[in-house]
């Protein structure tokens, strides 16, 4: 496991704007978008994934990939890392969110960095689930999938989660 070097995204001086939801410097180079705590945020970060890695013309495969590890990367931060109103964290965000969630896709040459902030303290964990359990599995796709995968260290603003993907010979 490693833990990526950088501070927190919310470290970060953003001079851009932010009025609709996500930004894109450039074509071929960075894209994010904010994550709300609605039922559909994991789907919308799956368009939002596909649509940013076509546009870049990544190969399918990667693509794919890259979309997957979104889903369980966002799962989690609205799973462990979003927090309610009342500062708790939780799967059911009851009241308006206070931390907001944020998907960052960076191309690395004919690579992709995808990385999910949130605003939870806790560190990801890889468990051993159940066999019949329904969840659980997310982190073990996450490694299986990606070249490496990380963390930065938590803070007050929370932490990212990161995972690099390449393409596959």
């Amino acid at each position: 496991m490693t833990t990526h070097p950088a501070e927190t995204v919310y470290a970060t001086p953003r001079k851009e704007p932010r009025d609709d939801g996500w930004w894109m410097p450039g074509r071929d180079s960075f894209a994010a978008c904010a994550l709300s705590a609605s039922a559909r945020t994991v789907a919308d970060a799956r368009r939002f994934t596909l649509s940013t890695l076509r546009g870049w013309q990544i190969c399918a495969a990667l693509a794919d990939d890259a979309t997957l590890i979104v889903s369980e990367l966002v799962s989690n931060a609205l799973r462990y890392g979003v927090r309610d109103a009342h500062g708790t964290a939780g799967g059911r965000v009851a009241g308006p969110v206070v931390t907001p969630a944020w998907l960052a896709l960076t191309r690395r040459d004919d690579g992709v960095m995808c990385a999910v902030s949130d605003g939870g303290e806790s560190t990801p964990v890889i468990g051993t689930p159940d066999p019949l359990a329904e969840s659980g599995r997310g982190l073990r796709i996450v490694e299986q999938l990606s070249d490496a995968w990380g963390w930065t260290l938590p803070d007050r603003s929370g932490k990212t989660v990161w995972a690099t993907l390449s393409p596959r010979n």
